[in-house]
């Protein structure tokens, strides 16, 4: 597949100042590529860079295998490949590696993986014997490939950036978010987390929204995959708006449990708001027979035909925050200040 590079427009991000152009002696040029996991993302992003979509050849020969070709020099360029290793998690994973060697084999100065989403992020320990820590595995296979840096989004653990050998630039899509819930209509609304590992996340969206914090007791199955119950609710939700806010939507399985736990302790209403919605398997089902008034998400991952059409969902662009982070990284200036 070709990918062309046509444009959407996406609002700048206030305050921020064009894309810099760095002194002759340490000029390097930025290139920007996509794999076929988000090329709308892509082509967000460019937008907001006002720079072209990088030209380049992905498409699978008729025995599956995947073959990779830039179309234009990159040689001493700083090269940037957006690709979220999402569904199908394993194919777009190895179309990253790919295009990573074709960067590196083009003689590109710098390789900068842009990862919205970072497939294999929750199998980050050994939770029970004779099992892989994936997390660990999948960031030696980037760092082989040849990547020099990762940018990625609400990471499943802070602490998966210290999987990596090479610098992470780790992005929060919270100030995204809230700003979309800071101009909603909610009465006397509540922050929960859905577990104690996101006690931090939700404290932070608390804390930018200046409302109060609750948090879910859940117990995971460590027999079962994408199984939780729900056992306590710690915090006051009766008569209460209430926003649960979790990393991501897998299968809704947890956001369910939760949101007709709280109904039954009295919430007025139920919103939920993820970073990533993956969404899979009998998802879409869940949610459609829950009581969940909203749930809003950004766009790291494509939405299938079914959850674009259901009319609860909201999807907000993060094109702007990474083409920002992208612009800094280039420009070698302060990511962090993204977030002070």
């Amino acid at each position: 597949m070709l990918l062309p590079s046509p444009l959407v427009p996406v609002q700048r991000l206030p305050g921020h100042k064009p894309l810099c152009v760095r002194k002759v002696g340490i000029m390097r040029d930025l290139r920007f590529f996509t794999g076929r996991a988000n090329p709308q993302l892509a082509r967000g992003i460019c937008q907001y860079l006002d720079i072209e979509l990088g030209c380049i050849d992905v498409s699978d020969f008729s025995d599956g295998e995947i073959f990779v070709q830039i179309r234009e020099n990159i040689r001493g360029k700083d090269v940037f490949l957006l690709q979220p290793t999402c569904h199908p998690v394993n194919q777009h994973l190895m179309e990253l590696l790919i295009m990573t060697d074709a960067c590196r084999r083009a003689s590109a100065a710098r390789i900068t993986a842009v990862m919205p989403y970072f497939g294999y992020g929750r199998q980050d320990r050994k939770d029970k014997p004779r099992v892989p820590i994936t997390a660990k595995l999948v960031a030696d296979l980037i760092t082989a490939a040849g990547v020099n840096r990762v940018l990625a989004l609400d990471l499943h653990a802070g602490q998966l950036q210290a999987y990596f050998n090479i610098p992470v630039d780790h992005l929060f899509a919270a100030p995204v978010l809230t700003d979309y819930f800071q101009r909603q209509s909610y009465q006397s609304l509540s922050v929960i987390s859905p577990d104690a590992g996101g006690v931090e996340r939700a404290g932070a969206f608390a804390k930018r929204l200046d409302v109060s914090l609750g948090i879910i007791d859940k117990r995971r199955d460590r027999e079962k995959k994408n199984v939780a119950k729900v056992m306590h609710i710690v915090g006051d939700v009766a008569g209460r708006d209430v926003l649960v806010v979790d990393d991501m939507v897998d299968t809704a399985g947890t956001l369910v449990e939760a949101t007709t736990a709280l109904r039954r302790a009295g919430a007025r209403r139920v919103y939920a708001g993820a970073t990533h919605a993956v969404l899979s398997g009998p998802a879409m089902q869940r949610l459609a027979a829950s009581d969940l008034e909203q749930l809003v998400v950004t766009d790291t991952i494509p939405l299938s035909a079914k959850a674009q059409a259901w009319e609860r969902i909201q999807v907000l662009s993060v094109a702007p925050l990474l083409g920002e982070a992208i612009k800094r990284i280039h420009c070698e200036e302060s990511v962090s200040s993204l977030f002070d």
